[in-house]
């Protein structure tokens, strides 16, 4: 079971940047996909970014060009999230994927945007 942290949510207003981290441990060497979820209060959960290992990101129109998802080596995920919006409020889970295994996921982290 592969075990992934996330760190750096928290509170910032309307224009501003955060940077995430998800860091995977166990079982990493197999690691295909990593991405990032969000999911506000009341609305469904919602992809907002993945990467392949050595491949192409793809990424919500809502976050296309704003948002940057990269990948250090084949256990760290960053997402680099610029202008931020208040409708950017959520908590963003990261998650990774290994064949033949069941997704795993972080226990999140908050991203709040004032107005």
């Amino acid at each position: 079971q592969v075990h992934l942290v996330e760190s750096g949510g928290g509170l910032v207003q309307a224009g501003g940047s955060l940077r995430l981290s998800c860091a995977a441990s166990g079982g990493t060497f197999s690691i295909n996909a990593m991405g990032w979820y969000r999911q506000a209060p009341g609305k469904q959960r919602e992809l907002v970014a993945d990467i392949s290992r050595g491949g192409p990101a793809n990424y919500a129109d809502s976050v296309r060009g704003r948002f940057t998802i990269s990948r250090e080596k084949v256990n760290t995920v960053y997402l680099q999230m610029n202008s931020l919006k208040p409708e950017d409020t959520a908590a963003y889970l990261c998650y990774a994927d290994r064949p033949m295994s069941p997704r795993s996921w972080g226990q999140g982290t908050q991203v709040t945007v004032s107005s």
